[in-house]
């Protein structure tokens, strides 16, 4: 016997677990199996219709559990049951759906993971031979590609192109100074070249001098937004005329004293239940995808902004300052990177979309076209926004609802502010007319959008919430079990990420004593050669100078030791490349 108030947590968590794994058990043996999130949401439903009679605040038999077992069991075996594809579809729709936000971050992890192997072996690596230096430099060229997503790091164009552009911002003799940085800068500075390059073969591109293996995402999303938002407007319109007739033939089914058609009411309302649920979440989706056309058209305006002072900045001149230059490409990468997420975002939706439908075959084979025209016969159907114009302006006479509590716009502080619940539905209705949904009223004024008529604050009973949330709190549904996954290999990764870290700082402490001296001797070694070099091209005498290749005559991107000379230096170099073009 158990009394749900007067469990404790661990008692109530025990005894849940047992009744939704009793019922997914039965399932299985009767050829069914379903998840345990979805056992959970159907005793959820269970309890909560008053028909069933569950009592939380007395003490519950064990008939009162085999009972709530046997109805869990029936219902999930009912394959012509509307309330239970309604069901599925709020499970599916809460285990797979995610904010933009939270999806943008877990693609990112997953990037990171995917390279963290490619990054290992190049921060680790203490290459000493020239032919173990070119090595590492092939590892970051496709370091950079597979980062950037701009090409394939196995198509020879894309790696030509992609070398010579690492090759103007990092000559392969910097590796000697690269490898000598801590794991962390090595790190750092891998993100900043690859978003420098990502933004030079990006303005190569748009000078229609390189850009090989790289899509027009502005284009590609300029057209894929309007064809995913066509068929969700498609089904939107289509479960919304569903609604307007199951709502049509509902209201005449309670007005009507024929005894014969009552059966179908409860059906009709399940059904009815289920297209308004497929309509409220592609809604959901919908908003996500115009979020999407809003921010591809922000950014298309930026990204082209960013362009035209890139080249109004390089012209033909012979030197540019890399303060000028560096931030653009950032920008351009950091756009790039964005158009990538709205792809991802939109396939996500448009696949999400599609899924629903498994969730709607039952109203065909329940209430084919035919037997709804002959229902709807003689019948008015209309629309939410039809009902909405037609009491609009029509208030609430207080006095004939004296239990309840009617909050208006025009004596309510904050109004819009407020917390509307049932998604627009009439509370009064819902509760009234045993479940009908329709929409209440807007209420419009200068200063909000809008602003609903009225709301009815209704109490629940506080033991029966409490249930609830024990009941959805202890199923660990799918979803729960694989964020817990998440989070544990998260933190392993993380723990076994900050030993490694801290055993490489102990090999590179250990390391750096020895290196030291060959690490100074390779840098000066490669700093009278640059200036031989440099002295003999153009006659100028510069102090670790980094060559940036901006413009056929070259871009010198000077620095000083201990100075504060930021300036740019141009010199000589043999190239055929015209002006504009970044290699």
């Amino acid at each position: 016997m158990y009394c749900w108030s007067r469990m404790s947590h661990s008692q109530a968590e025990s005894v849940i677990k047992n009744i939704i794994r009793e019922i997914g058990q039965e399932c299985a043996m009767k050829g069914q199996t379903v998840s345990e999130t979805l056992v959970a949401f159907m005793v959820k439903a269970v309890v909560l219709d008053p028909r069933n009679e569950f009592n939380v605040d007395r003490t519950l038999t064990k008939n009162d559990v085999q009972k709530l077992i046997k109805l869990c069991v029936s219902r999930l075996l009912d394959a012509v049951n509307p309330s239970l594809d309604t069901i599925k579809m709020q499970v599916y729709f809460d285990m797979n759906y995610t904010n933009r936000v939270e999806l943008l971050n877990e693609q990112h992890r997953v990037l990171e993971a995917r390279l963290a192997p490619v990054s290992r072996e190049i921060t680790d690596n203490r290459a000493r031979t020239r032919e173990e230096l070119e090595s590492i430099y092939r590892k970051i060229v496709s370091y950079v590609l597979l980062r950037s997503g701009l090409g394939s790091p196995t198509d020879i164009k894309v790696v030509r192109e992609a070398t010579a552009a690492l090759q103007s911002v990092f000559p392969q003799t910097e590796l000697g100074v690269f490898l000598s940085l801590s794991k962390k800068d090595k790190e750092r500075q891998l993100k900043e070249l690859t978003m420098i390059v990502t933004g030079i073969r990006l303005f190569n591109k748009d000078c229609g001098k390189g850009g090989e293996g790289i899509d027009d995402l502005p284009a590609i999303l300029n057209e894929a937004i309007p064809a995913a938002t066509q068929p969700i407007d498609a089904e939107l319109r289509a479960s919304q005329d569903l609604a307007y007739r199951y709502t049509a033939v509902l209201e005449m089914m309670r007005e009507s004293s024929h005894r014969n058609i009552e059966a179908r009411l409860s059906m009709l309302k399940e059904a009815l239940f289920n297209v308004r649920q497929h309509e409220a979440f592609l809604y959901i989706i919908l908003s996500d995808v115009i979020t999407c056309a809003q921010e591809v058209e922000m950014m298309d305006k930026q990204f082209a902004a960013q362009i035209e002072q890139l080249k109004n900045t390089v012209q033909a001149k012979t030197a540019v300052p890399t303060s000028q230059v560096f931030p653009i490409f950032l920008a351009l990468a950091n756009l790039w990177t964005s158009f990538q997420d709205e792809i991802l975002l939109l396939s996500f939706l448009t696949n999400l979309t599609g899924s629903l439908q498994q969730f709607l075959g039952i109203h065909a084979q329940l209430f084919p076209d035919d037997v709804m025209e002959s229902l709807l016969e003689g019948v008015t159907v209309k629309s939410d926004e039809q009902r909405i114009k037609e009491t609009m302006g029509i208030k609430v006479n207080v006095s004939d609802f004296k239990e309840q509590e009617w909050l208006f716009p025009e004596t309510t502080a904050n109004f819009d502010q407020l917390l509307i619940q049932y998604r627009g539905f009439c509370a009064h209705t819902l509760a009234e007319k045993d479940g009908l949904l329709l929409p209440a009223a807007n209420f419009s004024s200068l200063s909000t959008l809008s602003q609903r008529l009225s709301q009815i604050r209704w109490r629940k009973k506080k033991t029966q919430e409490e249930m609830f949330s024990e009941i959805m709190e202890v199923t660990r549904n799918e979803r729960a079990h694989l964020n817990e996954w998440k989070d544990v290999i998260a933190k392993y990764r993380k723990d076994a990420s900050d030993r490694e870290d801290r055993r490489d700082e102990r090999e590179d402490r250990r390391g750096e004593r020895e290196d030291r001296r060959d690490t100074r001797d390779e840098r000066r070694d490669a700093r009278v050669e640059r200036w031989q070099q440099e002295d003999s091209g153009g006659g100028m005498q510069l102090w670790g100078c980094c060559v940036i290749k901006l413009t056929c005559s070259g871009i010198w991107w000077s620095f000083r030791n201990g100075s504060r000379i930021t300036e740019c230096h141009c010199c000589s170099c043999i190239t055929n490349l015209p002006p504009h073009h970044v290699p």
